[in-house]
C-alpha cells in the first residue's frame, strides 16, 4: 500500500509538468550552444584552457543568471501568482503611478521586451528543430541534403495540429523531458567519469583567467554563451501554471544537474577528440544510440517550440485584454484547461517567419547569430524593472536594490554587448521584428486613445440626456436593449442613431462596459458592479483581469443569479463599428494614423470577441476623423 499522500502525487504531477513545459528551451541548448563557441565567425580556437574557460563561464551564467536572477529574485515578483514581462509590466505600472513620465518609460520597456518574445518565438522553433534534425548527417553524412526538407515537414504538422490544442498530447511533454534530460545527463556522465578532471571548470577562477588572458576572445564567446540560458522568461512567464516551488525544484533537482553535466561531457570529449567539435552533443552517445538519440531530441526541440508558441498566444490574448493589440480571433481548445488557447492569426505568421528563416539560413550554426540579441534584451529590461518592484512594492533600501540590480544588468549588458557584434550575420532579425511589434502595439494603445477622447468630446454627457428622458420620453418598447460601450459617462453613439432613427427605447436599457484589470484574474464576487440610472436606465461594470476572456452571456447570467435577470431572446446588443479617418494634426503623424485605422479595420468585431449571440446583436457605424 503506497504513503503517498494526494498532496504529494500533485507537488510531483507539477514538478513533472513543468519540466515539460517550462524547461524546453534551456534544455535543448547543449545541441547547439558548445559547438556555436567553437566554431563560426568569432569561435575559439580549441584548446584546453578555452574549453575549461567557456565550461566555468556557461556554469557560472547558470548559477547567476538562472538560479539567482530568475529563480531566486524575479520570480518573486508576481502579479496575484502570475509572471511574465507583461506581469511584471503591470507591477512597475501600479508602482509608479504617481510619476507619470518615469511610468511611460518603463511601462515602454516592458512593451519592448513583450515585443522582442515574438521575435524569440520565431527564432525558438527554426534553430531547435533544425539543431536535432542535424543529428542524421553524424548517422550519415548522406543524409545532409535531407536536413532542411525534414525540418520544413516537422515545422509543417507543429503549427498544422495547434488548432487542435497540445491538451491531448501535453501529458506527454514532461515524461519525455524527463527521459530526455536523463538520457543528455547519462551520456555527459560517461565522458566525465572518463576524465573528471574536467570538474575543475567548476571553480570561477578559471572563468577569471579566461577573460584575463584572452579578454577580447573570451567577450565574444558570450554571444555563444547567452544560449545556454535561453528560455529564462518561460521561468517567469509560466509561474502561475505550476507555481514558483515546482519550479524552482525541477531546477534545482534535476534540470540544471542534467545541463552541466551534458556540458561538462561535452567539454571532456572535445579535449580528448578535437574534431568532435562538428557535433559534440550527438557524439558523445555510441554509433548505436544515435537514431534514437536524434528521435528523442526531435521530440524535445518539438516541444520546447511548442511552450514558446503556446507562449506567444498567451501574451498575444495579455497584449489585448491590456488594450495593446486589436481584438483577434481567439479559440479554446480545452474545456478543462482556460490557458489552452490558439490565435490563428499569429500561428500561421510564426509559421511563414519560422519556414523563411530555416530556408534562408540552412544550418543552425547559421541561426545562433540571430538567437541571442532577443534574450539578451529581454534579460536587461527584466533587471531594470525589478529594480523598480524592488523600490516601490517591495520597499527594500536603496542600496540593496542598488547591490542587487547592478552586477545583473552588468551581467546582461555584457552578453547584449557580445550578441551585438551579431547584427549583421543575422542578429537584425528578432530586432526588426521587435521594433514592427512594438510600432503596432504602441499604435493600437495611442490610436485607441485618441479615439476615446474623440468620441469623448462628440458625445452627450449621460446624465444630461437621462433628465432630459425625464423630462420628455420618447416611446418604450418591451425588451432589454445592451449598449456596449468604452466610456462610462457619456452616451453610447449607438444609442443617438438608434433613438434618431427608430424613435424608440426599450423597456429597460443598459450601459454595459467591460474594464480590464492590470492582474492576471477578478475575483467572481467582484466581477460585477451595477448602478441604476433612473428611468430604467442601469450601468454594468464588468472587471476581467487580462488572462480572462470576457463572456457576455455568461456575464448575464451572473447578474441573473444576483436578482437582476435577462432573458435572452427578449435582449438586444448595440455595438458601435468606427470608420475612422486620417486627418493631418495633432496626435499621431499621418503614417501611425493610417496604420491605426487599417488596424482597426482588421480587428475582430466586437460581438464575436465578447461571445455575444450574432442573431441579437445591432451593429451601429460611426465615421470618426483623427
Amino acid at each position: 500500500m503506497s504513503n503517498t499522500s494526494p498532496d504529494q502525487k500533485y507537488s510531483t504531477a507539477l514538478v513533472i509538468g513543468a519540466i515539460g513545459v517550462v524547461y524546453g528551451d534551456i534544455g535543448t541548448s547543449p545541441l547547439y550552444m558548445l559547438r556555436t563557441a567553437f566554431t563560426g565567425q568569432h569561435g575559439l580556437a580549441l584548446t584546453p584552457a578555452n574549453v575549461y574557460g567557456v565550461l566555468s563561464v556557461v556554469f557560472w551564467s547558470l548559477v547567476v543568471v538562472v538560479t539567482l536572477k530568475y529563480i531566486t529574485l524575479i520570480m518573486r515578483a508576481d502579479n496575484n501568482g502570475e509572471g511574465g514581462i507583461l506581469a511584471l509590466t503591470a507591477l512597475v505600472s501600479r508602482g509608479l503611478e504617481r510619476s507619470e513620465r518615469r511610468r511611460w518609460w518603463l511601462v515602454g520597456f516592458g512593451i519592448f521586451g513583450a515585443a522582442m518574445f515574438y521575435g524569440d518565438g520565431m527564432i525558438t522553433p527554426a534553430i531547435s528543430v533544425l539543431s536535432a534534425v542535424e543529428g542524421l548527417e553524424i548517422i550519415a553524412p548522406a543524409f545532409h541534403p535531407f536536413v532542411v526538407p525534414v525540418t520544413l515537414a516537422i515545422i509543417v504538422v507543429l503549427f498544422g495540429i495547434q488548432r487542435h490544442g497540445t491538451a491531448s498530447v501535453g501529458m506527454f511533454f514532461g515524461p519525455v523531458m524527463c527521459v530526455y534530460f536523463v538520457t543528455i545527463a547519462l551520456l555527459g556522465l560517461g565522458q566525465v567519469l572518463e576524465q573528471p578532471g574536467i570538474l575543475a571548470a567548476l571553480n570561477p577562477l578559471h572563468a577569471l583567467r579566461f577573460f584575463a588572458d584572452t579578454p577580447v576572445a573570451a567577450f565574444l564567446s558570450l554571444g555563444a554563451v547567452v544560449l545556454a540560458v535561453t528560455g529564462t522568461e518561460a521561468l517567469y512567464a509560466d509561474m502561475g501554471h505550476f507555481g514558483r516551488s515546482p519550479i524552482r525544484r525541477a531546477w534545482l533537482a534535476f534540470v540544471m544537474p542534467a545541463l552541466v553535466i551534458n556540458y561538462f561531457g561535452q567539454g571532456a570529449l572535445l579535449l580528448a577528440t578535437p574534431g568532435a567539435i562538428k557535433n559534440p552533443f550527438y557524439l558523445l552517445a555510441p554509433s548505436w544510440a544515435l537514431i534514437p538519440l536524434v528521435i528523442l531530441a526531435t521530440c524535445a526541440t518539438v516541444i520546447a517550440s511548442q511552450a514558446v508558441i503556446s507562449g506567444t498566444f498567451s501574451l498575444t490574448r495579455a497584449a489585448i485584454q491590456m488594450g495593446y493589440c486589436p481584438r483577434l480571433q481567439i479559440q479554446h481548445t480545452s474545456e478543462r484547461q482556460i490557458g489552452q488557447i490558439y490565435v490563428p492569426f499569429i500561428n500561421w505568421s510564426l509559421f511563414v517567419a519560422v519556414v523563411l528563416l530555416v530556408v534562408s539560413f540552412r544550418k543552425s550554426e547559421h541561426l545562433a547569430a540571430a538567437y541571442g540579441i532577443a534574450v539578451t534584451l529581454a534579460m536587461l529590461i527584466d533587471s531594470i524593472l525589478i529594480l523598480v518592484v524592488m523600490r516601490r512594492l517591495w520597499n527594500w533600501p536603496m542600496a540593496v536594490a542598488i547591490a542587487i540590480a547592478i552586477p545583473l544588468v552588468l551581467v546582461d549588458l555584457a552578453f547584449l554587448g557580445a550578441n551585438s557584434i551579431k547584427i549583421p550575420d543575422g542578429g537584425w532579425f528578432p530586432l526588426v521584428i521587435g521594433a514592427a511589434v512594438f510600432t503596432l502595439l504602441t499604435t493600437w494603445k495611442r490610436g485607441r486613445a485618441l479615439l476615446m477622447d474623440k468620441l469623448s468630446e462628440d458625445a452627450l454627457p449621460l446624465d444630461v440626456f437621462i433628465q432630459s428622458i425625464e423630462v420628455a420620453p420618447p416611446t418604450r418598447v418591451e425588451g432589454t436593449a445592451i449598449f456596449m460601450t468604452s466610456t462610462r459617462n457619456r452616451v453610447p453613439h449607438a444609442l443617438l442613431h438608434n433613438l434618431k432613427h427608430n424613435k424608440v427605447l426599450h423597456q429597460r436599457v443598459v450601459f454595459l462596459t467591460i474594464v480590464m484589470r492590470d492582474i492576471p484574474y477578478m475575483a467572481p464576487e467582484e466581477r460585477i458592479e451595477v448602478r441604476s440610472l433612473g428611468c430604467d436606465f442601469y450601468q454594468f461594470l464588468a472587471y476581467y483581469g487580462f488572462k480572462e476572456d470576457p463572456d457576455v452571456p455568461e456575464l448575464l447570467d451572473e447578474a441573473g443569479r444576483r436578482g437582476f435577470p435577462f432573458e435572452m431572446m427578449e435582449t438586444s446588443f448595440f455595438v458601435s463599428r468606427e470608420t475612422l479617418i486620417p486627418m493631418v494634426g495633432p496626435g499621431m503623424a499621418m503614417w501611425r494614423e493610417r496604420l491605426f485605422a487599417s488596424m482597426s479595420k482588421n480587428a475582430a468585431k466586437a460581438s464575436e470577441f465578447f461571445r455575444i449571440p450574432t442573431n441579437r446583436v445591432v451593429e451601429l457605424g460611426t465615421q470618426v476623423e483623427l
